[in-house]
């Protein structure tokens, strides 16, 4: 799916830097950029937007202002919101307004991407419930040397941290997909009905589990140990599958 989009900020250089990640991901399509809130708010009312990147510190009308401005119309489709600030102070008001992130200034492409997955998967999460896209496939995007992949959710069959890499493991296929990101992100990334931890070093799709032996999943070839610290949740899991 594509996502429109807009970018806020009343510095030239970090408009143009968030307007050029926009331009590198392939889910989002930039549909206007503003230098001032009062700009934008105009343009939102009068065109359809889903997310909003958004400074949080201009003249006249700030983000935040504009947030809530927003978030008073209580209109089911009003714009998701991302904050792109050089303050943290204003964390705390950012999640009153509902905001789906908070990015620090400066930020990398791969802390952007991340939050804008986040909001693919809520659109996503909304289109499944509609019964004509009940068989729709579910995807995340992975940074793979100078592209987005995109990934299938049902193929991937585990993931392992590799240095500063990790490795996506996929159905069918004899070598894993080598991304540049932890294990951490891909945690908060992949969906947790679906995903788990269960080690340091791995996290496992419960859809693909083929027998557990003591404290081992066997996905095909694959044996993973379960850690201690992670135990008590896989136990949880394995409770709910044996019924």
């Amino acid at each position: 799916m594509k996502i429109n989009c807009i970018a806020v900020d009343d510095e030239p250089l970090a408009l143009d830097l968030v307007s050029k990640f926009v331009e590198q991901t392939s889910f989002l399509t930039l549909v206007g950029k503003f230098e001032n809130a009062i700009e934008a708010l105009g343009f939102v009312n009068q065109n359809e937007v889903d997310l909003i990147f958004l400074d949080i510190q201009m003249p006249d009308l700030s983000g935040m202002e504009l947030a809530r401005v927003l978030d008073a119309k209580n209109s089911v489709k009003k714009p998701k919101i991302i904050f792109t600030t050089a303050y943290n102070q204003f964390a705390i008001e950012g999640y009153k307004v509902d905001a789906v992130d908070y990015l620090l200034k400066p930020f990398s492409y791969e802390e952007f991407l991340k939050a804008s997955s986040k909001v693919l998967h809520h659109f996503e999460q909304q289109n499944n419930t509609n019964p004509s896209n009940s068989n729709r496939e579910e995807y995340i995007f992975l940074k793979v040397e100078y592209q987005l992949v995109k990934v299938k959710l049902n193929e991937i069959t585990h993931v392992e941290a590799y240095k500063d890499y990790v490795k996506v493991y996929l159905v069918n296929k004899p070598n894993p997909i080598l991304s540049l990101t932890s294990l951490k992100n891909m945690e908060e990334l992949l969906p947790t009905d679906r995903f788990m931890r269960v080690h340091r070093s791995f996290i496992i799709a419960l859809d693909h589990i083929d027998s557990v032996s003591r404290n081992i999943v066997h996905i095909g070839k694959t044996q993973i140990t379960v850690s201690e610290n992670h135990k008590d949740a896989f136990l949880q899991f394995l409770s709910k599958w044996m019924g």
